[in-house]
């Protein structure tokens, strides 16, 4: 190729990269559409507003304990259930430890028993007043959290092994025949556990009992090594009734509301762990939300989710939770399409992983190698998958330097003034010599998806996760041989394996 035909084509890729970066929406256009549709949503009444924070709820919690009872709150509606004690009742199996908590009956914890933090503490995914769990309902005059409220549980706790399986119901009173229901199932084994809100004889009570409104927020916590990682990778996904997923922005606070369309599941998604809420008809509506706006520096981000859920057939409200890791085998085998909240890259990238590299990875996984072999494995494959393009480029290009005296034999011929003829003379040169001019260009071009994707499917992968190597302790994030303050344009390590690479 020679130097005018490589440096048209390299305009032509930047022209089309800035045009394809510079038109799109910019962040202030898509967020005044955001505000100006959240605005709408509300003055209509389709949703509430934006769930308060976990960590603002703790507070309001916290000054409501502390503030003496009202006799006339004990005679509103629910009142007897605004005084209490808080206790907790804990559900096992071979995976999970889950706390339940009376003041509001509620998951306080969860612990996940097979997996440890990066300093070899007890994986929680949250707890306390990290996590706000309540319905939002009116019941007369009077507008209602049960989040504030105490419920009653059917027992001091349950431990289930093998295939066994258990609930645990917390009951908050109205009166000794009216009430609503939280039923709490678990298996012996799995990472899901079953969440059915019942009512019964409410129906002159609250204002509607066609559908429950929702509101959940949870902060999550720091698990990983690299908060900045960590942060990058965690998101809220959700994935509508027709299976199409999507995604809140990772990058930056954002706040959407879907009202045009049915979720079946959202996920506050940390970088390898994730919390999701599951309901198979579907929610109606959903407002999420999502912000780095943290006050305790062991949290991540923040998570809000308002939804809203139809009621059955047999008056019941059936949702799942799901609590575990972020590995594709495993949230595939629970249904429901939880691997696509798997980060495998955007477009054309994420189905080269899904359905290249991922099964390569797989049956590599087989042999039971240690996972670095495996990446070098990947590595030699993806070497030879891509040896005939590079072969191909290779020799085009060596054909284009065995022409190149012929090609200035015709510019000092020809001469540059005459552009058209002279790129009809080497048109004709690169015909009789069998040379397609773009011939080192495009296989190059055809192979950067496929190594694009090939990178991008690493730092999503849950099996490299505490994994070592060689000097490499976790495989999933960085390897530091020594450790400074933070430089700008360098951070606060030094990687070994970032030196090698240079090299």
């Amino acid at each position: 190729m020679d130097k005018n035909t490589f440096t048209g084509l390299f305009l032509i890729m930047i022209i089309m990269g800035a045009s394809f970066f510079f038109m799109k929406p910019n962040d202030a256009d898509l967020k005044k559409e955001r505000i100006k549709a959240h605005a709408d949503s509300v003055k209509r009444g389709d949703i509430q507003k934006p769930a308060i924070s976990a960590a603002k709820f703790a507070d309001s919690a916290k000054a409501l304990a502390n503030k003496p009872v009202d006799s006339a709150i004990l005679k509103s509606p629910f009142g007897a259930a605004t005084v209490g004690a808080e206790k907790f009742i804990t559900l096992e199996n071979k995976e999970l430890i889950v706390k339940l908590s009376t003041r509001g009956g509620k998951v306080y914890s969860v612990e996940l028993k097979n997996f440890k933090t990066f300093d070899k503490k007890p994986l929680i995914l949250f707890e306390g007043d990290h996590n706000h769990f309540g319905l939002n309902f009116t019941a007369g005059n009077n507008s209602i959290n049960t989040d504030k409220l105490y419920f009653t549980p059917s027992a001091n706790g349950l431990q289930v092994t093998g295939k066994d399986s258990g609930s645990v119901t917390m009951r908050l009173s109205y009166s000794p025949t009216q009430y609503i229901d939280y039923i709490y199932s678990l298996k012996g084994e799995g990472y899901k556990v079953g969440f059915t809100i019942k009512p019964t004889g409410l129906d002159q009570v609250l204002a509607s009992t066609s559908t429950v409104n929702i509101n959940w927020a949870t902060n999550l916590r720091k698990q990983e090594k690299d908060m900045e990682q960590e942060r990058r990778y965690s998101t809220i996904s959700y994935n509508t009734t027709d299976s199409q997923n999507d995604y809140l922005s990772a990058g930056k606070d954002e706040q959407k509301d879907i009202t045009d369309k049915k979720i079946q599941w959202v996920s506050f998604k940390a970088h390898f762990f994730s919390s999701v809420l599951i309901a198979d008809k579907g929610f109606d509506k959903s407002n999420l939300a999502i912000s780095t706006d943290v006050t305790d520096t062991s949290d991540i981000k923040q998570m809000n989710a308002n939804l809203v859920l139809a009621r059955n057939a047999d008056g019941s409200f059936p949702m799942l939770f799901y609590f575990g890791p972020d590995r594709f085998s495993t949230l595939q085998d629970q249904g429901y399409g939880l691997e696509k909240q798997v980060d495998l890259g955007w477009g054309p990238l994420k189905y080269i992983n899904r359905f290249a590299t991922l099964p390569i990875f797989n049956i590599l996984k087989k042999f039971n190698w240690n996972y670095g072999i495996i990446i070098l494995a990947l590595t030699i494959i993806l070497k030879l998958v891509l040896s005939p393009l590079t072969y191909k480029s290779y020799l085009s290009m060596a054909k284009m330097r065995i022409l190149k005296p012929e090609m200035d034999e015709i510019k000092a011929k020809v001469g540059e003034d005459n552009a058209t003829l002279l790129q009809q003379e080497y048109l004709k040169l690169y015909k009789k010599a069998g040379v397609n001019p773009l011939g080192g260009c495009l296989p190059m071009l055809i192979q950067m998806p496929i190594v694009i994707a090939f990178f991008r499917f690493f730092p999503s992968l849950f099996e490299l996760r505490g994994q070592g190597f060689l000097w490499m302790h976790d495989l999933s994030t960085y390897d530091s041989i020594l450790t400074f303050p933070n430089i700008p344009f360098i951070g606060n390590h030094l990687s070994l394996m970032c030196l090698l690479m240079t090299i």
